[in-house]
């Protein structure tokens, strides 16, 4: 997501030009802007290469002539400059994804629509004024997703981008290999097919190569560990991508986005995968992605081997998933909160399906404002294998994902990714678990003695603020007293219940502290838990970690009825008493 207000700022002023300059169809705003930051982030990562030879002490061999990069045109005079990327720079770009590639196909019909110098010249500064190469993240597809939600159609059919967190969190998890064929059935703008190489590479880079930027995304991904099979099958057969999108826009995209992370044929293609036409079945070693959960499904098209007794596009695509892995192949998928447990006779057989003729690895349920601003609704990653047998599930239920669950998503403290990640890596690990419960168990056991102090500080709270409305500072029923004998008494009258009760408050404020660290630690351990599939199967294979997880919530203070009646008997005197008083007074 674009967090950065600055950033956002010059996006806005960006578009204004494109808008005013003539482009006044939102698409083709978005689509010339892409061409414009494809060419930058080239230039980008040549001059990337040529550092990184340097560093090696390698000899440097350009990939793209020094008259087509941003470097040189866009110091020419305006009116030259675009005349040359018209001429020169649009038509070589187009060829670049090589015969057979996706972008090449895709490019074909592809134009230039910025037919004012001096748009195009303003358009380049304000490129180069956001520092793109600076920001250390999917930018192209963070600016995309800010121009969509301009357009108020992100999210109608499907295409706002996975948080980019939550895509580098299920990459890791699923692990992606070298030698594996991985797919994304609805692509979008292939941050998944683009994490998953980024990931390989990272694991097949030397640790005296590689660094981590601050947000953890790999850089300096030379792969030199690979071999050259490796990169040839990396390069040509280990991704493939899909999208429905006819425009063709979300295409190039995800096109120029593979591209630009190394993928130099990338292998994106326009099909819709729920249909007939798509029979790529028992392809893929890997599946990673985010489904449309509210797409429109034709159901007259509907690829046979998917069942017919829903049009719900979010359980026909894990369906799909399943079809088109390879016997032992595995997937991680976001899934709508309802598939988890959906009372509906296809929601139960999917998830039947799931547990009893695959091995459904783990679940993570996530909160709802994960994909806000959005949508609302609460989500979940699915991890799953195809074939083999479950035995028991793994599940972690996440509170924090490092950003505000609010449609601002600022940057927070509290993540649970991290945890997640290490929990996951390491969950078959006996001893891991063994650790952890020890842990867990000292956590209760310091907890107990604090909490039975803190509900008897309650007991004594609650009979003290009792006593303090019934205390009285001066006596109404003395009809001698006066105003200035009231006045002196209540300065002088400083009652040992109000004291009481001010010392026992801030004793359970103290108290309150001690318990907030450990217990925010035995929080956070029991978010991850097992569930033996015979308790799932008892629920009608519901999926939620809400339905499992096994929390102590806090003992709330409660008076005894006894206790009670005798004090609402005491007030009952005391206003017996009052009211006696004020009729002596009225004589």
């Amino acid at each position: 997501m674009l967090t950065s207000p600055k950033l956002k700022s010059q996006v806005d002023a960006l578009w204004d030009k494109l808008w005013s300059g003539g482009l006044s169809n939102p698409m083709d705003a978005i689509e010339q802007f892409s061409y414009l930051l494809f060419f930058k982030r080239l230039d980008d990562a040549e001059n990337l290469r040529e550092r990184q030879a340097s560093r090696r002490g390698n000899a440097y061999q350009p990939q793209i002539k020094d008259e087509l990069r941003w470097g040189y045109w866009t110091k020419l005079p305006a009116k030259d400059a675009l005349k040359h990327v018209k001429e020169q720079v649009f038509p070589s770009f187009k060829k670049m994804g090589g015969e057979g590639s996706s972008f090449e196909q895709y490019m074909q019909n592809a134009e230039f629509k910025i037919n004012k110098s001096t748009l195009l010249i303003e358009a380049c500064n304000a490129i180069d004024e956001m520092q793109i190469s600076a920001q250390n993240q999917d930018v192209q597809g963070d600016l995309y997703e800010y121009l969509l939600s301009k357009l108020n159609t992100a999210g109608r059919a499907g295409q706002f981008r996975t948080p980019r967190h939550i895509i580098r969190m299920m990459v890791t998890m699923a692990n992606p290999q070298p030698h594996e064929r991985i797919a994304d059935l609805a692509a979008g703008t292939c941050g998944f097919l683009v994490n998953a190489y980024q990931h390989i590479l990272a694991a097949q880079t030397s640790p005296e190569i590689l660094e981590r930027n601050e947000d953890g995304s790999p850089r300096n991904l030379v792969g030199d560990l690979l071999t050259e099979a490796q990169r040839d099958f990396l390069q040509r057969e280990a991704f493939r991508g899909y999208d429905n999108d006819s425009g063709m826009t979300m295409l190039r995209i995800g096109s120029m986005n593979l591209m630009l992370h190394g993928i130099r044929s990338p292998q994106y293609f326009y099909m819709d995968t729920l249909s007939k036409e798509f029979n790529a079945l028992r392809a893929y070693d890997l599946i990673l992605m985010n489904p449309p959960f509210k797409g429109k499904v034709d159901a007259a098209n509907l690829n046979e081997a998917l069942p017919t007794s829903t049009t719900k596009s979010e359980l026909l695509f894990v369906h799909l998933i399943l079809d088109a892995l390879e016997m032992g192949g595995r997937a991680a998928v976001i899934v709508p909160d309802g598939v988890l447990f959906g009372s509906s006779r296809a929601h139960v057989e999917l998830r039947k399906k799931l547990i009893e003729e695959n091995r459904l690895d783990g679940v993570v349920s996530m909160p709802s404002g994960v994909f806000k601003p959005y949508a609302g609704v609460s989500t979940a990653v699915l991890f799953f294998t195809r074939g083999a047998s479950t035995e028991r599930i793994w599940f972690y239920d996440m509170a924090q994902d490092g950003f505000s669950l609010d449609d601002k998503r600022q940057p927070v403290d509290a993540n649970d990714i991290p945890d997640i990640q290490d929990c996951w890596t390491q969950r078959n690990a006996p001893e891991f678990e063994l650790a952890r419960r020890k842990r867990t168990d000292a956590l209760r056991a310091a907890l107990v003695p604090l909490k039975a102090q803190r509900l008897a500080l309650r007991g004594e709270i609650n009979r003290l603020t009792f006593e303090s409305v019934l205390e009285k500072p001066f006596n109404t029923t003395d009809t001698k007293n006066t105003k200035e004998k009231h006045e002196e008494s209540l300065e002088n009258f400083v009652p040992f219940v109000f004291n009481a009760l001010s010392d026992a408050k801030a004793k359970l404020a103290e108290l309150d502290t001690k318990i907030a660290a450990p217990q925010a630690e035995l929080n956070q351990l029991t978010r991850q838990f097992w569930v033996a599939v015979d308790d799932v199967r008892q629920k009608k294979y519901d999926l939620s970690a809400s339905r499992y997880r096994q929390t102590e919530p806090d003992e709330s203070y409660h008076e005894s009825p006894q206790v009670t009646l005798e004090r609402l008997a005491r007030l009952e005197q005391v206003m017996a008493e009052e009211i006696e008083a004020l009729n002596e007074m009225l004589k």
